[in-house]
């Protein structure tokens, strides 16, 4: 390519934090200028006395490799010829008060495998991409309710070769891509994947946020499993963190000897809570700077969406050095601009915020006073129903308000439910080993928790593991207990996530009103003696309805009523108490006729049988319907 100077249009939108490509503008360009084929260097460092490229191909001695000074904004390019791909470099940094600093690119494309932490000059383009179908079908259904089940990956960590090594992106294209799909996952949600220095930091203390991680590949085997998840039907959602980074030497912290990246003020600048250091996001070319990284992503590597991390530390903290906690003004202007933006950019891509604060409007348009989110994790959902489930079974009645308390709520913004891996991780053991009683117990209400999550107005999302009982809580260094699929309780359970998907994406009541009021109906919420939940989700077609039961008790109920809307005959959908799912094999009959006698407010009524920790969904049918989930 032909690469010019930074104009001065490029740098006024810069400094404006408006220039929301900058990653063409800054880093290190393979172009050919003056006929001369090599790299031109973009670097921001106003503070600098003087900024020089070393690499491999000078010996790491920067003398005649020095940067110029444009102006007094503080960017400095020039350009070398006869660097080529894959030469490793870093910047050498003079600073005002005559130290030396060596720092990777702010905008590299590619970085040594850890621990090594130089740049690698890297040509994105070239990648053939064959998910022309998919993008063009993510626009024609933006507009659209669609089902959503997430499943959260940590790919160092999701499954390793007999050697203890990764998969690399190409592998994962194959192995994670199959299992996802064959699952019914509709999404995949990656821990992320820029380039961070400590593996048990997951990614979430990052040193290059335009450098997708070389632990497993290039950034070419990074498009090639993304360009595998859209061909397969899967969408993927990238772990994003714009309020705080990493501190290690080479990274973006005191970048060229002074506050650049972060805040100025101490109080403000340091994270004590994750030691790391926060993004001064009222200054404009911090803005410039992670607003260009979101669009990067959309750009290069066709990304469906970011899940943005720590919301919350964001929104609210010590401005003042007071002890006091205060809105972040700055915080709210970024995350405005951020999902302004994207939009511009492309309407169908998914902005996520992890969010456990009560802040309003979250996922309202930006126009009406929101922040502009597409949707929210419901935090407050999913520590209302751990806490429930991890009741004994005679203690759950005095605890029943935490799991009909989200319905007051439930349609303030538009939900993600989260079984998150900050849930089965430092001590807080798996999902599986949160339920109490004996290890069948474990198992049926590990059935129930995730068929009532997947009835439960909202998007859906799971971490891995969860899907078959893993029972230990994550190891962040070992893979997945994969071996616990030759037991058969952990071989059942993974049969019944599968089938429980399916229910979920086949039966329209479960999403497509989703976020509306409609779409939900209280039969009885209170019954706190008996721990039962009854409640109706309700499609566009009155014959797509369907009624929920959930058992939260170890007690059986023989020739227990139900109050329903409609008369007719309806047929037991799907049971997670049946033989093959790992349950007791209790079932209904086939055909369950209604009666005209009014019951729980409900005009009609059905006497049926509801097993012991217990999900099970009814739905009305024409007699002579197939019932595929009953066989």
């Amino acid at each position: 390519m032909k690469a010019t100077l930074p104009t001065s249009f490029d740098r006024f939108l810069f400094h404006k934090g408006r220039l929301f490509q900058s990653y063409h503008t800054f880093g290190a360009h393979i172009c050919v200028e003056n006929e001369l084929s090599g790299v031109r260097f973009t670097l921001w460092a106003p503070h600098a006395r003087q900024v020089s490229v070393i690499g491999d191909f000078n010996d790491w001695n920067s003398s005649g490799f020095e940067l110029k000074k444009m102006n007094e904004e503080g960017i400095w390019t020039n350009f070398f010829p006869e660097l080529a791909e894959l030469d490793c470099y870093k910047y050498e940094i003079l600073t005002s008060n005559g130290s030396i600093l060596h720092k990777s690119d702010p905008y590299a494309f590619y970085s040594e495998i850890r621990p090594n932490t130089a740049s690698i000059i890297y040509d994105l383009k070239g990648y053939d991409w064959k998910d022309n179908h998919w993008l063009a079908k993510r626009q024609f259904n933006k507009k659209k309710q669609k089902p959503m089940f997430i499943y959260e990956v940590h790919l160092g960590t999701w499954k390793k070769k007999p050697d203890g090594s990764f998969y690399t992106y190409k592998e994962l294209a194959d192995e994670l891509v199959n299992y996802v799909k064959e699952h019914g996952f509709t999404h995949i949600e990656l821990l992320p994947i820029y380039e961070h220095p400590f593996d048990r930091s997951w990614g979430y203390q990052g040193t290059g946020y335009y450098s997708v991680t070389s632990r497993y590949g290039t950034p070419h085997d990074f498009m090639a499993f993304v360009d595998k998840c859209h061909q397969e039907g899967i969408g993927v959602i990238l772990d994003w963190v714009p309020g705080h980074f990493c501190k290690d030497a080479h990274g973006l912290f005191l970048f060229d000897g002074e506050p650049l990246y972060e805040y100025e003020n101490g109080y403000v600048r340091e994270n004590d809570v994750w030691g790391t250091a926060n993004f001064d996001l009222g200054k404009s070319e911090v803005q410039s700077f992670l607003i260009s990284n979101a669009v990067f992503w959309m750009d290069y590597f066709h990304i469906d969406g970011f899940r943005v991390d720590a919301v919350a530390n964001m929104l609210f903290w010590d401005m003042h050095g007071d002890g006091n906690i205060y809105p972040n003004e700055y915080a709210v202007e970024f995350l405005q601009n951020l999902n302004q933006t994207i939009k511009h950019f492309d309407e169908s891509v998914l902005v996520i915020a992890e969010d456990s604060t009560d802040w309003s409007n979250v996922t309202k348009p930006i126009n009406e006073g929101g922040l502009g989110f597409t949707h929210k994790w419901n935090m407050g959902w999913m520590n209302d129903v751990l806490e429930y489930m991890q009741k004994e079974s005679d203690e759950r009645d005095k605890w029943h308000h935490l799991m009909t308390f989200s319905m007051i709520y439930a349609y303030s913004e538009k939900f993600i439910l989260p079984f998150s891996h900050d849930e089965v991780v430092h001590g807080k053991r798996s999902l599986l080993n949160k339920m109490p009683g004996s290890y069948e117990e474990k198992f049926a209400q590990l059935r129930l928790l995730l068929g009532f999550m997947t009835a439960h107005p909202g998007e859906k999302l799971l971490f891995m593991g969860s899907e078959f009982g893993q029972f230990d809580e994550w190891k962040d260094l070992d893979d997945l207990d994969w071996k616990l699929l030759n037991y058969g309780m952990h071989s059942a359970m993974h049969e019944y996530s599968k089938a429980v998907l399916e229910l979920y994406r086949n039966e329209p009541a479960f999403w497509e009103c989703d976020d509306i009021q409609d779409g939900f109906e209280w039969i009885e919420p209170n019954n706190a003696h008996q721990k039962i939940l009854l409640f109706i989700r309700k499609g566009k077609v009155d014959d797509d309805s369907l009624i929920v039961i959930c058992n939260f008790s170890s007690q059986q109920y023989d020739n227990y009523k139900i109050g329903v809307p409609i008369d007719g005959t309806y047929c037991e959908l799907f049971s997670s108490d049946i033989d093959i799912y790992g349950g007791s094999g209790m079932r209904n009959k086939r055909y369950i006729s209604s009666h005209s006698t009014p019951y729980h407010r409900q005009p009609y009524q059905l006497e049926i049988c509801i097993p012991p920790y217990a999900f099970v969904v009814f739905k009305r049918i024409r007699r002579e319907r197939h019932n595929a989930y009953a066989q």
